[in-house]
């Protein structure tokens, strides 16, 4: 039988709760494969007994294996390590270099029309629908701003004022390694750290890195369009794969490494972008086995790990990641402010110094005095009160907005309500289309936006992001008005 008594730590003085602890140790003992696929796990109570933790702390640990992929539930017979994971192999990261031309206005000069996008003039008593974009208004800029000023009155500021490291304030740098190894279950050194001016131009590091003209990366049918965006801008080929309710299909994905060489995979493992479902556990495994056996990059933007609101947030691909495999991007603008450009590229050393070389050429380097006033943020714990404040008020706004949703497009709108993120995914009626909505809207002082963008691929799907973080309940309840009053005329032509 299995040293369950012997094989775990809790630590009663951590700042995480007892149940994530024993999940989390859970989860690598299956990783490490001493726990095999088909194990029966103790009952709660057998456990509990074992580990002298109350019966409630070990069904809240089963709970969040269940919904994180790792274990089943089988009726009348008891809780059983998921038959279907993978075991996860070993092999070293393979990198790639290019250099991107840049162009300039004044002069003739080269224009690409991929690159257009038509944002919607502000005017005056109208309201925007969005992507999915934090409240500015909860923004905690006292505690910023008395912060930065604290940084600025030290008397050896000056040190901070000139020339600095290409990689970011290393500070910053030591505190956020720090950081995702606790909250991430990274395994991470401060030159695995490039901070960036948000995770955009962490996109665009590893694309001139990893792509040439005519390489393949893989992509889901629905993408997020920037990343798209930037990958065509490298002259790739864009090879689609489908994204189903446990997010990319990573059987399609091996039967095209079998058929074409493959440099790298994009993926939103945590919320999908656009649809926002999550990729599960089993084909988060079978993804790294892939990057190993068929030499491919994986480019984990996990653009809004914090936000999610039905379980503890899944740990991401990188934290799986033994083999070098994953470039694991993301920022604090989600999460406190767009305003704030703090961002951050997780990669192997190597990777991390050309992507460093390649940044001093579009932006010699950050702003230290913020990434000081960040480094400040995170270590004194001020981030994560922040997040667990917001976290309320966004579950609140995404019930709130799926009710009025329901309850007035039920027989037009399909969606299902998202576990996490600031959005949701939302599919229209064949018999209607988003253009119309668009021009109709405008008669009503609202602005659908860019919908085309949701389907690069034309398949059809007749789907767009609705955010909901934004907006508070007065204001929730005018938008779903006005929505209303457009749809009833669609609905009469």
């Amino acid at each position: 039988m299995f040293p369950y008594k012997t094989s775990f730590q809790l630590n009663r003085k951590s700042k995480q709760a007892l149940y994530l602890q024993l999940s989390n140790q859970f989860i690598a003992l299956i990783k490490e494969r001493k726990l095999i696929p088909e194990t029966k796990l103790p009952g709660s109570r057998t456990l509990s007994e074992m580990l002298q933790v109350h019966r409630k702390t070990v069904v809240a640990c089963y709970e969040e294996l269940l919904l994180q992929g790792w274990v089943e539930s089988i009726s009348k017979k008891g809780t059983f390590i998921n038959a279907k994971l993978p075991e996860l192999h070993q092999q070293e990261f393979i990198s790639k270099k290019e250099i991107l031309p840049i162009s300039n206005i004044g002069f003739q000069f080269y224009k690409d029309k991929s690159l257009e996008r038509i944002s919607p003039e502000i005017k005056e008593g109208f309201m925007y629908l969005n992507d999915g974009v934090s409240d500015a208004r909860l923004t905690p800029t006292e505690d910023l701003a008395r912060t930065y000023r604290r940084i600025c009155s030290r008397k050896d500021i000056y040190k901070e004022m000139s020339y600095g490291s290409l990689f970011g304030n290393e500070k910053l740098r030591i505190t956020l390694a720090d950081y995702l190894n606790k909250t991430r279950g990274l395994n991470i050194h401060k030159d695995n750290v490039l901070i960036t001016r948000g995770s955009q131009m962490g996109i665009f590091l590893s694309a001139k890195l990893l792509l040439q003209e005519n390489d393949n990366i893989i992509v889901g049918q629905t993408n997020y369009t920037s990343a798209d965006t930037n990958f065509l801008q490298r002259k790739t080929n864009l090879v689609r794969v489908s994204v189903d309710e446990n997010g990319l299909v990573t059987d399609e994905i091996e039967q095209i490494c079998k058929q074409k060489s493959i440099n790298a995979v994009y993926v939103t493992s945590h919320h999908h972008h656009p649809t926002t479902v999550t990729l599960s556990a089993e084909r988060r495994i079978h993804l790294l086995n892939l990057a190993k056996k068929f030499n491919f990059a994986i480019i984990e933007d996990d653009y809004d790990y914090d936000f999610n609101y039905n379980h503890s947030p899944i740990l991401p691909l990188a934290s799986h990641d033994i083999n070098g495999n994953v470039i694991y991007i993301g920022s604090v603008c989600k999460t406190v402010a767009p305003v704030f450009r703090v961002g951050y590229v997780i990669a192997p050393k190597e990777f991390v110094n050309e992507a460093a070389n390649q940044r001093r050429f579009i932006d010699r380097q950050g702003d230290a005095l913020l990434e000081l006033t960040f480094e400040d943020f995170i270590k004194s714990g001020d981030l994560d009160r922040h997040i667990k404040k917001v976290m309320k008020v966004y579950k609140t706004r995404r019930d709130l907005f799926c009710k009025l949703l329901k309850e007035e497009f039920s027989t037009i709108f399909n969606f299902e309500k998202p576990k996490g993120g600031m959005a949701v995914w939302i599919t229209l009626d064949k018999k209607y289309s988003w253009k119309t909505i668009s021009e109709i809207a405008k008669k009503h002082k609202l602005e659908i936006g860019e919908w085309q963008r949701y389907d690069n691929a034309n398949s059809g799907h007749n789907s767009i992001r609705m955010g909901f973080a934004a907006y508070n309940e007065q204001e929730m309840i005018e938008l779903i008005n006005r929505l209303s009053k457009t749809m009833k005329e669609v609905i009469q032509i």
